[in-house]
């Protein structure tokens, strides 16, 4: 019997392995996460990864999100449109 732990499907998913020796063993791994989401409109961030955050922790700055003004929290396009509102606003004041 597998570990306790490991029996909820929530956590864990099982991958069928060959091992050197070739025996099929099933293992245990972490889901992925959820895929990064727009704050605004909500479709998929590009440029942001699927890790755990052991893993992201262990990557660079600029491997974590996009080098750019809300990389990581806003898609490019409405981040284009939150600089146009910004811009109409200034030149009304």
């Amino acid at each position: 019997m597998v570990r306790r732990a490991l029996r909820s499907r929530r956590g864990f998913r099982r991958v069928k392995r060959n091992t050197p020796g070739g025996k099929k063993v099933t293992r245990y791994e972490r889901r992925k996460p959820s895929e990064a989401k727009c704050g605004s409109c909500g479709r998929k961030l590009a440029g942001v990864p699927r890790k755990r955050p052991i893993d992201m922790k262990r990557l660079g700055k600029s491997m974590k999100r996009p080098e750019r003004a809300f990389g990581g929290n806003l898609c490019p396009a409405c981040l284009k449109d939150r600089i146009k509102e910004e811009k109409v606003y200034k030149t009304e004041a």
